[in-house]
């Protein structure tokens, strides 16, 4: 398993302090307090592998342009919408896949072999905690490296898609803008015109990346199922998110119910930080190997 040890990738990481001696030492007797830690993930841990996210104030998505992700219900009503969303993923798709796990996704991957990770949930669709190594792990809205049929159910791999996408494309070609969260890029309207997307090689249906779009929910099986990882832990760790989307946020409100003592590490302000235990504003990859 080939994972980048290279200094990271911080494009798209907003600016913060190197981490305070003091809230490292906070941060530490929290996780040695911790016996059977729930750990939640957001993008804000992959933006050091490279890869954007949406929240992240002057450097994500919403900050640096007016686009927004495609909807669950665009996506099955429209051809055209499901046209324009798999050329820019077929674009993106080669830079996307090659991301690797930064120090942060390496760091979590070591507390579950040492047994101090009970369960690990990542609302990310990057893979990056799979590529690290991470089993006990749920990723609640999916992977985008897996692609399903709607009507027959029918999964392949995202990077055998892209061998039918070249094979029905042969010489389309566009040359991105800009690049996306989610693995996609920027294109104009006129160059997904010609763009052949495959159905399912099963049944014809329509193919969807395994993934939860914006609109869409969450099964009850997977919520259910997290909900007893939590029921099982004695403290949360949220580590790069701002928990402003309610599919992970309602997690957290369950610790605070069951009175768990919560961390969050993230840079910039998040939903929890009016009843977390510890808030500390600096970077996952930075402030999380520092924790032993």
């Amino acid at each position: 398993r080939s994972i980048s040890r290279a200094s990271p990738n911080l494009t798209f990481v907003p600016a913060c302090l190197p981490p305070d001696p003091a809230e490292v030492e906070e941060l530490q007797r929290f996780v040695s307090n911790s016996k059977r830690l729930f750990v939640m993930t957001g993008a804000g841990i992959s933006t050091e592998s490279g890869i954007p996210d949406y929240r992240s104030e002057g450097v994500g998505l919403y900050a640096r342009t007016d686009r927004r992700p495609i909807q669950h219900a665009e996506f099955v009503r429209s051809a055209s919408a499901r046209q324009r969303y798999w050329a820019r993923n077929f674009v993106g798709w080669p830079q996307f896949s090659s991301h690797q796990p930064n120090k942060a996704h390496l760091v979590l991957r070591d507390w579950e072999k040492l047994g101090k990770l009970h369960w690990l949930v990542t609302q990310n669709v990057d893979a990056l905690h799979t590529k690290a190594g991470s089993q006990r792990m749920t990723e609640l809205h999916g992977c985008i490296h897996r692609v399903f049929c709607l009507a027959c159910g029918d999964q392949i791999l995202r990077s055998e898609l892209q061998e039918h996408f070249e094979a029905l494309n042969p010489t389309w070609k566009a040359e991105a803008f800009g690049v996306a969260p989610d693995g996609d890029v920027f294109l104009t309207d006129e160059q997904v015109r010609n763009f052949q997307v495959p159905a399912c090689r099963k049944c014809g249906g329509i193919l969807k990346p395994d993934v939860t779009f914006f609109g869409d929910t969450v099964s009850q099986e997977k919520v259910s199922f997290v909900h007893q990882r939590l029921a099982e832990s004695d403290s949360m760790l949220i580590a790069g998110s701002s928990m402003q989307v309610y599919s992970g946020y309602r997690f957290a409100l369950a610790a605070r119910e069951k009175k768990l003592p919560i961390a969050v590490l993230n840079i910039g302000p998040t939903r929890l930080d009016h009843f977390a235990s510890l808030k500390l504003n600096f970077r996952c990859g930075e402030l999380l190997p520092l924790i032993v």
